[in-house]
């Protein structure tokens, strides 16, 4: 039907009413306030042209400024089915001085695009499209079925004319099915969108978008079933969840947060790759210069799952609780067959250094008055402890005391004695030099000190990470939960680099089950702490009865470093689970700052078995590690590829290699300061060049050869590849140099004729096993951060446990047991010293 309009000059009469029908009453407001009619030149006139169109038809047309023409469409819709319509434009000629405007009218919303479609990129660059295709919003009805009119009107400003191709058509599997995969193309300026409606006892779906080509880079956004729909890469963040990906992507949806009981899945192709760690393009020489994009089609599958229910995740808590409970129940009954043994060989074999001194009737005077050992059969020899006695100050140890003073000294107040009462003595500090530097070292030689003074020295471990952990966590947690909070919020599901395909999401936690698989650090480190606490007890009481066994034999029992280790065990669990709420690599710092701090105290509590009077006091100990937690940021903040960082980093590590290993291997006994370059010049000169004599201390010398071999190609290798992950950099440091160290003292026991008890033994075995089962799964990689988001969702996979843990989790489950296993390695692997006098236990 061809229709006049009425729309003359302002300046001319009428001569008669205009009749216009009541859908053209927003294109004439549309055309006033946009096109400018009825303020143009006098005299125009500007037809308007009404078409009844048809579905899947392909309409060719010319528009100019002088005429418009509206395509008017009719379709029938019913409550209970919707049906997706979709309107496909091409610009078929070249040059235009002015875009065709294309206005789509429906019932309760309206949709309009420009042909050529303009995008912009980073950098205000643009990119035009003369091919674009919009699916339209379809407003909810009430009626079981009626039918809904929409128009399309197009129009321009062009003086030439124009000619376009229009077409309107149904879309195919607009409802997407459970279960059911469906394939589709898109490209940036024709998005694609689908709805999906929750079946009937389902919950919660994951929502998986997949293709085959990495790029271009493509955006999946959820959105709720209303109008309008975003589905342009410069508005689809705008409401919704929404993800960026090139190969993968997959968004948890619980029913709870749609009312309506169904959504929109939205896919739409970005302009540009640089998001999803694409090349980016060249800069425009002009700033208005059009780019063209290329061929940027995509082709996507969609599917939609339902997820686990809540019987998955009752199984997934019983599960993880029974793991760690099962190691409280065997320890407890390891507990009672060690207790019974010990009771039946009391009463087999009565040891008179078993009793109190009350229960025998007397008060030995000396250590020697006892003539053996029920366990091994060792004779301590008088001329051993005469030796020893002769060697040692009156002042400063504990040796040549009676027992019974040794016993009245136990109940004083620690709190009255410092170690410095018994360490600032000038002879003190000759005998020191006298011991430290013999050639062959015992145990008695560096245990000579109060264990009033060590005991409270290494109290302070526990008690300054206890005050750490505290002060640490309460921002962690703090900050973890604003994470939480802005990703529920905004929606922005780039933020947090979760393994999508298995994140079972819990209140407003979206990752439950990487939470929760860090529930063994915390229930075993407390298990240690228990095992701690249960020795730290029996030993307490055998120091009250002056058992000779605990008293001068064994390696020196000081238990504070353990109880440091199972606070930063349990601190390791609470900080990955605050972690892996939102992990991304601004907050990788949390997941690794303890796992320093249990790397350094396993090495401070191997240097302390045969060391106890020279290691390092606890404010020492956590200022280095502090400074390893300073660098670790430092690199995860600016050491991406910065040469000069690297540099620096590298001889910082070097020197402090240097510096410890001369302090590890003078025992000490040596000083930093002005004339320790003429000192080394001088012993290099007389040792090895004047006298050709090898190292004194051999072994020492072995172990830090290795260490600095070691150290220095791991140097050499950030240096020379600057790896991204520096923070993980720096633990792989850690780790080398515990193993290394671990390795060298188990190897010095067996070599000085020691052995390994039965449970030392088992611990040994079951935790290299279970440390290599737990590295298998830590390689996987599930998720990176050192990459884009996109990137990242490229590793992850379905869950492989009980449809709720990943490999990432696994690696938590055998992780936890493989430190707790470690660190009862290393409460146990000297108990076959405890009857073997310390005079008779070499330091290596």
């Amino acid at each position: 039907m061809l229709l006049r309009s009425c729309w003359k000059s302002r300046h001319k009469n009428s001569s008669g009413p205009c009749w216009i029908q009541p859908g053209l009453a927003a294109l004439l407001w549309l055309c006033v306030t946009q096109l400018g009619c009825g303020s143009g030149a006098v005299g125009e006139t500007k037809s308007v042209v009404q078409k009844d169109a048809e579905f899947d038809v392909t309409y060719n047309d010319t528009v100019t400024s002088e005429n418009q023409t509206i395509y008017a469409f009719n379709h029938t819709v019913s409550r209970n089915r919707t049906e997706g319509v979709r309107v496909s434009v091409d610009v078929l000629s070249q040059g235009l001085e002015s875009p065709i405007l294309f206005v789509v009218r429906q019932k309760q919303a309206v949709l309009s695009f420009q042909v050529p479609l303009i995008l912009r990129g980073l950098y205000q660059r643009k990119y035009p499209y003369n091919h674009v295709g919009r699916t339209l919003c379809q407003p909810p009805t009430r009626a079981l079925s009626e039918t809904q009119y929409f128009f399309v009107d197009v129009s321009t400003l062009s003086s030439q004319g124009t000619n376009f191709q229009l077409r309107v058509s149904r879309v195919e599997s607009f409802t997407l099915q459970t279960d059911k995969k469906f394939s589709f193309t898109a490209s940036p300026s024709q998005p694609q969108y689908f709805k999906y409606v929750f079946p009937d006892g389902v919950d919660t779906v994951i929502v998986k978008v997949n293709s085959d080509m990495n790029f271009p880079c493509s955006v999946m956004s959820i959105q709720d079933i209303q109008c309008p729909v975003y589905d342009l890469d410069n508005n689809v963040a705008f409401i919704g969840m929404y993800q960026t990906m090139t190969k993968k992507g997959a968004i948890t949806v619980q029913r709870k947060d749609f009312p309506s009981n169904s959504f929109y899945v939205v896919v739409v192709v970005k302009t540009e790759d640089e998001a999803c760690g694409g090349p980016l393009r060249f800069y425009p020489l002009r700033p208005d210069e059009l780019i063209d994009a290329g061929n940027r089609s995509k082709i996507l599958d969609v599917v939609v799952t339902p997820a686990i229910n809540s019987k998955v995740y009752v199984m997934g808590m019983l599960f993880c609780l029974g793991i760690f409970f099962s190691f409280y129940l065997l320890t407890f009954l390891v507990a009672c067959l060690d207790n019974k043994r010990v009771n039946k060989k009391r009463e087999l074999f009565p040891n008179p250094a078993d009793m109190s001194p009350a229960e025998t009737g007397k008060t030995p005077a000396s250590p020697y008055e006892y003539g053996s050992f029920a366990d091994n059969g060792s004779t301590l020899s008088s001329e051993a402890i005469t030796d020893s006695a002769t060697s040692t100050d009156n002042n400063y140890g504990y040796m040549e005391r009676s027992l019974d003073s040794v016993g009245r000294s136990r109940q004083e107040s620690l709190s009255s004695v410092e170690e410095d009462d018994y360490d600032t003595l000038d002879d003190i500090n000759s005998d020191k030099n006298i011991v430290r530097t013999k050639k062959f070292l015992c145990v008695s030689d560096l245990a000579r000190k109060d264990k009033r003074v060590l005991s409270k020295k290494y109290q302070i471990y526990f008690w300054n990470i206890s005050t750490i952990a505290v002060f640490y966590a309460l921002p962690v947690i703090q900050l973890v939960i604003t994470y939480q909070t802005v990703v529920n919020v905004t929606g922005n599901q780039d933020i947090c680099y979760y393994n999508f395909l298995c994140a079972h999401p819990l209140g407003a936690l979206s990752a439950f089950n990487n939470i929760l698989s860090n529930l063994g650090y915390v229930m075993l480190g407390l298990l240690f702490l228990l095992i701690v606490l249960k020795r730290d007890i029996v030993h307490n009481r055998a120091m009250v009865r002056n058992d000779l066994n605990a008293l001068e034999c064994g390696i020196p029992k000081h238990f504070g470093l353990f109880y440091a280790m199972g606070t930063a065990l349990m601190m390791e669990g609470l900080l990955s689970a605050c972690y892996h709420v939102c992990p991304n690599y601004t907050n990788f710092q949390f997941d690794t700052s303890f796992m320093y701090m249990i790397a350094g105290l396993c090495m401070l509590k191997l240097y302390q078995k045969r060391h106890p009077d020279i290691n390092a006091s606890a404010y020492t100990a956590y200022a280095c590690l502090a400074a390893v937690i300073f660098f670790s940021v430092l690199g995860v903040v600016f050491g991406k590829g910065n040469t000069v960082f690297w540099i620096i980093f590298s001889v910082i590590h070097i020197l402090a290699t240097l510096l410890l290993s001369t302090q590890l291997y003078y025992m000490g006994r040596w000083r930093l300061d002005s004339g320790v370059l003429r000192r080394m010049v001088y012993i290099i000169y007389t040792d090895s060049i004047r006298q050709c004599s090898g190292p004194m201390y051999i072994d020492r010398m072995v172990l830090l050869v290795m260490g600095n071999i070691v150290n220095w190609s791991l140097a050499a290798y950030g240096l020379i590849e600057r790896p991204n992950d520096f923070a993980s950099y720096l633990l792989a440091i850690a780790i080398c140099n515990l193993l290394l160290y671990f390795a060298f003292y188990i190897i010095m026991k067996l070599r000085s004729g020691e052995r390994i008890k039965c449970l030392a033994l088992v611990c040994i075995l079951f935790t290299a096993v279970v440390w290599g089962f737990a590295l298998y799964f830590f390689f996987q990689g599930l998720s990176t951060w050192q990459k884009t988001p996109a990137e990242s969702r490229e590793h992850n996979r379905d869950c492989i446990l009980l449809l709720f843990f990943d490999d990432h989790d696994i690696w938590h489950f055998l992780s936890s047991i493989a430190m707790f296993g470690s660190f009862l390695v290393l409460l146990t692997m000297d108990d076959d010293l405890d009857t073997v006098q310390r005079d008779k236990i070499y330091v290596f």
